[in-house]
């Protein structure tokens, strides 16, 4: 990779539209529209889908995976969710939104052959060790058609990242549900807690969630450092490309 194009200079330019893009299908109506079908809402489904790569398990289990949410609500979710649609239906289902995402957005993209090769050599080089989430998402299989592997191979590096981001705030000493409230304080709510339980942010809250972030970066640098100057490339025109096609 030349001097222009460090790894950590690629981390720090494609993490975050991999975050962005990652996420983007999840409370469509398309992706949605199935689940309510079998009485299943958005939320649920959301906790059903992405937590359902645990396989079918406690919901202890599935917030100690995600991170950030009360407790609470992802007993109440996942609880109530799986009386209704089977854990591994419901993970089946997201999954296949996720692929139906990438047709209905990727498939004019130039250069998406280029583009998927190089986010599968990112997944392939990723280390599972301690991340559960991203280890459960790892294991569902990829479809065949370039514009739905794309997106599923852009969830799983988003699972990747996130999971070293939860393992990487533990390790500095800040707590996630901390955490959440420094990076979202418009989303307190909206994570099941309530506006009482934000605590008040410290400038060492702050500076701490700063050094997870590095520490974060330690964590998945070398999964993209496998990439050569022309596939570090063809992953962030690729990213580029598909913001504007989701946007």
């Amino acid at each position: 990779m030349s001097p222009l194009v460090t790894p950590n200079e690629l981390v720090d330019a494609a993490c975050p539209k991999i975050g962005a893009l990652g996420s983007a299908f999840y409370f469509i109506p398309e992706t949605i529209g199935p689940g309510k079908e079998r009485g299943v809402d958005g939320m649920r489904l959301y906790v059903l889908g992405r937590g359902g790569v645990l396989g079918d398990t406690s919901a202890a289990v599935v917030r100690s995976a995600f991170g950030y949410f009360n407790p609470s609500l992802i007993e109440k979710l996942w609880d109530t969710g799986r009386e209704r649609l089977a854990v591994a239906e419901a993970a089946d289902m997201y999954w296949e939104a996720c692929a139906a995402f990438g047709r209905a957005k990727f498939a004019d993209l130039d250069g998406l052959d280029s583009f998927v090769a190089a986010l599968e050599k990112v997944n392939d080089a990723a280390d599972l060790a301690g991340l559960a989430l991203y280890a459960g998402i790892k294991q569902m299989p990829l479809v065949d058609d370039a514009p739905g592997r794309a997106m599923q191979l852009i969830a799983m590096l988003r699972e990747f990242r996130g999971s070293a981001h939860l393992v990487a705030i533990r390790a500095v000493g800040l707590d996630d549900t901390h955490a959440h409230f420094i990076k979202r304080p418009d989303m307190v709510k909206g994570f099941g807690w309530a506006e009482e339980d934000a605590a008040a942010v410290t400038d060492e809250d702050k500076r701490l969630l700063a050094e997870a972030e590095k520490v974060t970066d330690v964590i998945v640098t070398p999964a993209f450092a496998v990439l050569d100057d022309a596939e570090a490339q063809a992953l962030l025109d690729g990213l580029t490309a598909a913001e504007a096609a989701v946007s």
